[in-house]
């Protein structure tokens, strides 16, 4: 089967192999301007300084400076300075990263009152769970209410509408200033900036309820209460955990800067702090941990989905 036939599934083998491709291009990407000095290497590793004397080895200067020090050398008979092709270094090589994602959890912090990288994650696991936990105990609720009754999404739409556009980020000197400095105002900005987003979307996903469903109730003589919690409700939940798996991922992207504000905590400090010690192989370890976290947090939630609603099109 054509790899392109409009609206058809690709066969098992072909979606794996393509979702495999999803990785490995970029990653063959990295390997090739990290490794091919004739891609993009602009700066030279210094293997032999020479009589250049702020020069030391692996050292990393650009390729101007480096050509201009040897022509100066050679020009007074000096000893020339020595050096081999390389990439600035905030671009540290994949093999590099895969040996950080080893040393992190394994090397103590430079202080002692630093936190090694499995406790920065726990923190920042923390604050994205509380954040987004009591954001759905409220969001949802209103969401539902504003998608099912008319007066509830003229009472709440209008205000979250102008509300959404307000970046969550610019509350975090009033959270700071209501609710301290340490955990809770960074719980505050990964709610502002899930909650309205939540209101609206899982509104519009109650609207999307089949009418027949709604018609069939009436017709039976049910309730406001009865349409609302036997009809409403069961009939929007695989829908609803869809909508949750999607706002979740929204919360990871608050959680960097929600961590800047009051103390730095959680990975964003374990972060913030490698790249002022320029171990940026560290900081890419770091920042790909993040996203293999929130990843493997959401294909679990998508493995629960497909158990808790097996008849939900598109499951299998």
């Amino acid at each position: 089967m054509s790899l392109f036939t409009v609206n058809k599934p690709l066969e098992p083998r072909s979606r794996t192999l393509v979702a495999l491709m999803s990785f490995g291009l970029p990653i063959i990407l990295w390997c090739l301007v990290s490794y091919v000095p004739f891609i993009w290497h602009p700066d030279m590793k210094i293997t032999d300084p020479g009589s250049v004397s702020y020069f030391r080895e692996d050292m990393l200067v650009g390729k101007d400076v480096f050509y201009k020090e040897m022509e100066k050398a050679e020009a007074n008979n000096t000893a020339t300075p020595a050096g081999e092709p390389a990439n600035p270094v905030y671009l540290p090589a994949p093999h590099e990263v895969v040996t950080a994602f080893y040393t992190a959890f394994t090397t103590e912090p430079k202080r002692s009152s630093e936190l090694w990288l499995h406790e920065s994650l726990w923190s920042s696991i923390q604050v994205i769970f509380w954040g987004f936990v009591i954001s759905s105990i409220i969001g949802i609720p209103l969401g539902i209410l504003a998608g099912t009754y008319d007066f509830f999404s003229r009472l709440f739409e209008p205000f979250i509408e102008f509300f959404r556009y307000l970046p969550a980020p610019a509350f975090g000197a009033l959270a700071v200033a209501v609710l301290g400095i340490y955990q809770a105002p960074k719980i505050a900005i990964i709610f502002i900036g899930t909650f309205f987003q939540q209101v609206l979307v899982v509104a519009n996903t109650t609207r999307k309820l089949d009418p027949a469903l709604l018609e069939a109730g009436q017709t039976l003589g049910a309730g406001n209460r009865s349409m609302l919690f036997r009809i409403v409700v069961p009939g929007i939940l695989p829908d609803l955990y869809r909508d949750i798996r999607i706002l979740l991922g929204w919360a990871w992207t608050y959680l960097i800067v929600a961590e800047l504000i009051g103390t730095s905590s959680g990975i964003t400090w374990f972060i913030t702090q490698q790249a002022r010690y320029k171990n940026f192989d560290n900081v890419f370890a770091a920042i790909m941990m993040i996203g293999i976290l929130g990843l493997t947090i959401d294909l679990l939630l998508a493995w629960i989905g497909r158990r808790l609603f097996p008849y939900q099109k598109g499951t299998k």
